[in-house]
């Protein structure tokens, strides 16, 4: 029998709801990675996984494979733990962006790879792209360089860490088949895994924007992750966070990065962004060690923001990976911004009521900043500034945000689009949760 008649029947296998063996697996993700399973049927597989499903055994069979298709590394004698957070994708998520150096400035070591936007979500790496020579997919001597540098690095997989899922990442933002739970689980666990990690902790995005639209669905990708890095003795704990609504100010890759800026260095922070990180850094300070309980660990956070040392990590970071030295005091002079601004006043003047956040993510991929294919380049300077949340009011001096794009026509669409997102009416139809962190699974314990 051929490679190519193998790959079949196992794909087939799957389609018809078979369950494959560990050897099975293995010789897929063998096959993902040197090319002898194509384009097509690894988008087969990933859809048959997609209806299908997968069992424990299977997704950590999965999650082994890949982890293992590339380098593991190891980090001996940096004088920390090795700690990481991941968010399943939201829109105006740029909590990685601030996480690390919060954690970092803490005296946890993070080195993150992190993956290119899905579908309608931002990815952490475009975000970064748009920094100027800022490198995102560095060798690994380099990022382990980064990380002993500045305590931090985040950066995208590169040939030698889980190029299995580097491939099958991209396949899926373009098929239809990111809303997969054990795909999510083998893809989130395989980079973390394979970066060595002491400890994790999970970012489950709830709502209009999330993969996860309810609490029911968020808490089985939830358990499903748990018990794989349970499996792998990775310590890990997940959060439930609300995405009903944009996460911060800005949406887009340099307007998201010039919003963490300006949270790193205490000129504006939105409520909820906080609310968000700091509960993930405290988990991951617990976890580590860096603190003994969540007040601890709240604090802990607090002092790095407030000294300005998580500012000073992350414009390490940025120097040691190329970008400006001056990034941080100097934003404006090297982030690009849209030649066309916009301001978006809703039809009649009222109250937010209630927001698509998937339908505010798609306006910024027309304008340019998402993929519809995986060859697409992304555009920096495109998105959405000061977008207004759920129970704020809105009017003609009050725009529901404001459009940056590179024309007067897609702006106008974007601005369509945007109202067509957001109802406006005399209150909100169900009041936002008084903290976006809506449930914990696990414990954010050290031992």
């Amino acid at each position: 029998m051929t490679a190519r008649a193998t790959t079949a029947e196992l794909i087939r296998a799957k389609r018809d709801g078979a369950a494959l063996s560990e050897e099975d697996i293995g010789r897929l993700v063998a096959g993902i990675v040197d090319g002898s399973v194509s384009e097509g049927q690894t988008a087969a597989f990933a859809m048959a996984v997609y209806f299908r499903g997968m069992s424990r055994a299977e997704c950590a069979w999965l999650t082994g494979a890949m982890t293992r298709s590339g380098t593991v590394l190891a980090w001996p004698d940096l004088g920390g733990p090795i700690l990481d957070k991941h968010s399943t994708g939201g829109v105006g998520d740029k909590v990685s962006l601030i996480l690390a150096p919060v954690v970092a400035a803490a005296g946890g070591f993070v080195p993150m790879i992190s993956g290119r936007g899905l579908g309608h979500t931002g990815g952490t790496l475009d975000k970064l792209g748009s920094i100027p020579g800022y490198d995102t997919t560095p060798d690994v001597r380099r990022f382990q360089s980064a990380v002993r540098a500045a305590g931090c690095a985040i950066v995208g997989q590169t040939a030698d860490l889980a190029p299995a899922d580097r491939r099958l990442y991209s396949i899926r933002d373009v098929t239809a088949t990111v809303e997969s739970i054990p795909l999510i689980t083998a893809s989130i666990l395989s980079k973390k895994l394979a970066a060595g990690l002491d400890a994790l902790v999970m970012d489950i995005k709830v709502g209009s924007g999330a993969f996860a639209p309810s609490l029911e669905t968020a808490r089985a990708l939830g358990e499903s992750l748990l018990a794989i890095a349970g499996d792998a003795g990775l310590r890990t704990t997940a959060l439930l966070t609300d995405m009903n609504q944009v996460l911060g100010h800005h949406v887009g890759n340099a307007l998201e990065v010039l919003e963490a800026i300006e949270f790193l260095t205490g000129a504006r922070r939105e409520a909820r962004l906080h609310a968000v990180t700091s509960a993930l850094a405290s988990d991951l300070l617990v976890l580590g060690g860096l603190a003994r309980d969540d007040g601890e660990g709240v604090a802990a956070v607090d002092k790095t923001l407030a000294s300005g040392a998580a500012a000073e990590r992350f414009a390490k970071m940025v120097k040691v990976l190329g970008g400006p030295a001056n990034l941080v005091e100097h934003p404006g002079r090297h982030l690009v911004r849209a030649p066309v601004d916009l301001a978006v006043a809703p039809e009649t003047s009222g109250v937010i009521t209630r927001i698509d956040a998937r339908a505010v993510g798609l306006v910024v991929a027309a304008l340019g900043g998402g993929r519809q294919a995986i060859e697409d380049a992304m555009d920096p300077a495109v998105g959405l500034a000061d977008v207004r949340g759920i129970g704020e009011r809105v009017g003609r001096d009050r725009p529901i945000a404001v459009v940056h794009a590179r024309s007067r026509g897609a702006a106008e669409a974007a601005a369509a689009a945007l109202r067509r997102a957001v109802s406006v009416g005399n209150e909100p139809l169900s009041p936002a949760p008084a903290t976006p962190v809506l449930h914990r699974m696990g414990s954010p314990s050290a031992t």
